[in-house]
């Protein structure tokens, strides 16, 4: 793991990329970050994660970084090791954790429920959706003493999830008033994570529906092997794709009250927004 500090005294502020080697896109903006040495009117907290897995070119190298902020992964795991180190270097902080996709080209949000600091960060970044895995949150890095909000940058390896991770990562330090600007919120189309979709057995899958619209009763939103797959009912797929899980598709979705929207205010709202935002 390798700690950069810009600006003096004790950060309130962390950027985390790298969770996963394959997903380089965070520590490149990380990077650019250092590169840029801007004049910071607070200090921050850059921590580029898994240098291991970073070298090697792969998601990890025991274990699930990204899971393993519980008791479930092995102690002599490297990233049990790594996850304790992480944990302890942005406590205390507001962090944004920056990761890349399969599922999805277009930057969103991922948050473990609706607090302060999501309601602060999400609606100021250049997100088209806020994902809540509130109750799918075990192991994540959510379980820092920290308050974090996680983005997907875009695609796993391109240029644009580069690019996107150093915008979303200065949007975030100008939020925090670590970079001077000013950010105007706006209103975030918001998911909350529902049951897993699973895989059949198969050798070559494919995905048709588009995450974050609503796959209609009937409807095919994929194959395995040639063969189509429909909906049972209808459902808003989140984090779908071919192959970005080993048994699984991706996760139903239920629309929630928009970020920026009063609660009392239903999801349809959400809902009819959500659609048009994906197009």
């Amino acid at each position: 793991m390798r700690v950069v500090q810009l600006g003096e005294g004790t950060p309130e502020v962390s950027v985390v990329g790298g969770i996963h080697g394959d997903e380089p896109c965070g520590v490149r903006a990380i990077e650019r970050l250092e590169a840029d040495e801007p004049d910071v009117k607070r200090p921050v907290k850059l921590v580029v994660a898994n240098e291991r897995a970073l070298e090697r070119g792969v998601r990890y190298v025991d274990a699930d970084l990204n899971r393993a902020f519980g008791a479930d992964t092995p102690e002599d795991a490297h990233e049990r090791r790594l996850a304790e180190s992480l944990a302890a270097e942005i406590e205390g902080t507001t962090a944004l954790s920056i990761h890349s996709t399969q599922s999805h080209a277009d930057p969103f949000a991922v948050s473990d429920g609706r607090q302060e600091h999501v309601q602060t960060v999400v609606p100021r970044l250049s997100v088209a959706t806020l994902v809540d895995v509130e109750e799918f949150g075990g192991g994540r890095l959510f379980a820092a003493d920290a308050d974090i909000v996680e983005v997907e940058a875009g695609l796993q390896g391109t240029e644009t999830a580069a690019e996107n991770a150093y915008t979303l990562a200065r949007e975030f330090l100008t939020v925090m008033d670590v970079l001077p600007g000013d950010t105007v919120p706006r209103e975030i189309p918001t998911f909350r994570m529902g049951d897993p979709i699973p895989k059949p057995p198969a050798d070559e899958y494919e995905v048709f529906a588009e995450n974050f619209q609503e796959v209609e009763e009937g409807e095919t939103f994929a194959a395995a092997d040639g063969d189509p797959l429909v909906a049972d009912e209808s459902f808003w797929p989140v984090l779908l794709s071919p192959y970005g899980y080993e048994n699984q598709f991706g996760y139903e979705g239920e629309p929630a009250p928009n970020i920026g929207q009063s609660p009392s205010e239903g999801a349809n709202s959400t809902s009819v927004s959500s659609r048009s935002s994906a197009q």
